[in-house]
């Protein structure tokens, strides 16, 4: 052991880097341990503070774009499947509003286009129901005319009211007539004529005798008008489809509720 203590210390000095120049090599760097800590705190407290500090609209909106980004760039088949269809039948009534205008192919014709609407209209029927009720003398006629009267008058606030909460334009920027303002007929869908004409078509077949060419006629008669206000860019084919729809729907609806003889007769000795 004695011995050994001086060999150990004579290896000490002879130790190259235990000398008085080499010592702050084998000593760790606690300045630069602390300045790089430091650093390393300052930075990470900067960042938890501008993290606190960011505002919380940015970081819902920052939560948000990548569920918009996903519903925009993966959108439903349904949604897919509905712009198709809707744009498929933008794009096909805006081909057959040949009428629309009289720089349109068949412009010379929207006069008797026109004409033909009429023949669909609201107010006419009305008024016509209206003078027959009067002239009429049968109780059976009275009966029917009294009921197509309260079909007409159905039809009108139906059809208002789903243009009113629909709100869609037609295919082609055209101010509504003056008969359209008075049956409140001034949006696009569903269309006012075709629900009508196909309620008093259905209506006639069931509630007269009528020959096979007549019956005809008058389901070809309810085709025209309503493919018309296609013509004439008033309306888009969807609008037309569902106002037949809605003209059999309603037509249901006054089956249900049909006024009797005598129901018919107080009303018209009231009247």
């Amino acid at each position: 052991m004695p011995a050994s203590q001086p060999r150990s210390r004579a290896r000490d000095r002879n130790n190259v880097l235990n000398r008085a120049e080499f010592l702050s090599l084998n000593q760790p760097l606690k300045g630069n341990q602390e300045s790089r800590s430091s650093g390393r705190k300052q930075s990470g407290q900067a960042g938890a503070a501008g993290a606190q500090s960011a505002n919380p609209k940015e970081r819902r909106q920052s939560q948000q774009l990548p569920e918009e980004d996903c519903m925009q760039l993966n959108p439903s088949f349904k949604g897919i499947a509905f712009n198709s269809l809707l744009a498929i039948d933008i794009c096909m009534s805006k081909r057959l509003g040949v009428c629309a205008n009289r720089a349109s192919s068949w412009g010379g014709a929207r006069s008797m286009i026109n004409l033909l609407g009429i023949t669909g209209h609201g107010i006419p029927w009305i008024a016509g129901t209206l003078i027959c009720l009067v002239k009429s003398s049968t109780l059976a006629g009275q009966e029917v005319l009294m009921n197509l009267l309260l079909a007409l008058l159905l039809d009108i606030m139906i059809v208002a009211g789903l243009q009113k909460l629909a709100k869609r334009k037609g295919p082609y920027d055209i101010n509504p007539g003056l008969l359209d303002y008075l049956t409140m007929d001034t949006y696009a869908f569903p269309a006012g004529h075709a629900s009508r004409v196909a309620m008093l078509s259905k209506f006639f077949l069931n509630h007269l005798v009528l020959a096979i060419p007549l019956r005809i006629l008058l389901v070809l008669w309810a085709l025209c008008v309503g493919f018309s206000r296609v013509m004439i860019g008033r309306h888009h084919i969807t609008d037309v489809l569902s106002g037949f729809v809605f003209g059999y729907l309603q037509f249901r609806l006054v089956e249900l509720i049909w006024m009797s003889s005598n129901t018919c007769q107080m009303l018209i000795s009231i009247w």
